[in-house]
């Protein structure tokens, strides 16, 4: 009976700590695919600005539009990226009760004590709502749709012109793809250690705060030690290869635009013009 339990619980377990997308790719031959990262970097920067820009129903039904025609163009089951808004679903729940509860407003729906519950409390608390997660999709498609190698090429191209004020950016995007490239291990190398655990009797599950606190030390602490070793053979790696950082480095594939690119960018361009077009309308 125990045993058939632990393998639930680690099943449980597994599942939960799969449902972290971030840092991972999905290999698929679509459009959004083959863009330079350039104009993936690009538009995800000018679909997080129009996410906080919009406002009523037209900038919503625009922007809802645009963020499922980009998926359906990726070929990214839906399916899976909704696995990404799981992980932070505790957030989301503590967000949208802030609002609902927090906010002032004129008409007064029901109140107890400072709490209360207004109109203006319930429109806020859906749009964060509706901003949370299209701020997580929006961000998925980036990550599922780039690799790692590409995306750091795109961010040292993209900001390449700081290196006129001495600004290390070949060693910022190292840093941001070795952190992405860690995310996927570090989350595969949890559902190991958590997986071993549980096995040997550990409970992630019950009891108290503090108590579920307490049980998670046996998972930390091998977990910092794995991270720790395999960032040291990862120095260690790049030091026997003779790396000194960008100076005198040649790419493979050196990034180009190709007509699609530049269809991209005015894409962009008319998307976040038609959100603040629409911004200035009531409805």
């Amino acid at each position: 009976m125990r045993a058939a339990l632990c393998i639930d619980d680690v099943w449980k377990g597994k599942i939960m700590i799969r449902d972290i997308t971030i840092g991972q790719y999905y290999p698929e031959d679509s459009l959004i695919h083959r863009l330079d990262p350039r104009v993936k970097l690009f538009g995800t920067l000018l679909f997080l600005v129009a996410v906080f820009l919009f406002r009523g129903i037209l900038g919503f039904a625009l922007v809802t539009v645009f963020l499922a025609s980009v998926i359906k163009l990726s070929k990214v089951p839906f399916k899976y990226m909704l696995k990404g808004l799981r992980a932070i679903m505790v957030l989301m729940v503590i967000t949208a009760l802030f609002n609902l509860f927090l906010t002032n407003g004129e008409t007064i729906l029901w109140q107890w004590k400072f709490l209360r519950i207004t109109q203006e409390g319930i429109e806020t608390a859906v749009k964060m709502l509706l901003r949370l997660t299209y701020l997580i999709l929006g961000t998925s498609i980036m990550t599922l749709t780039t690799t790692p190698n590409q995306l750091t090429d795109g961010l040292e191209k993209s900001l390449k012109p700081l290196q006129a004020v001495h600004v290390p950016v070949h060693e910022i995007s190292m840093i941001m793809a070795i952190a992405l490239r860690f995310i996927p291990i570090l989350i595969e190398e949890t559902d190991k250690i958590m997986r071993a655990q549980m096995a040997r009797g550990a409970d992630f599950e019950s009891g108290g705060l503090i108590k579920r606190a307490k049980a998670m030390i046996p998972l930390l602490v091998p977990l910092f030690v794995s991270a720790f070793r395999r960032a040291n053979d990862l120095a260690m790696a790049m030091e026997a290869r003779c790396y000194h950082g960008a100076q005198g480095r040649t790419k493979m594939k050196p990034l180009q635009y190709a007509r699609r690119d530049y269809l991209g960018y005015l894409t962009l361009v008319l998307f976040l013009a038609a959100v603040v077009l629409l911004r200035g309308i009531r409805l």
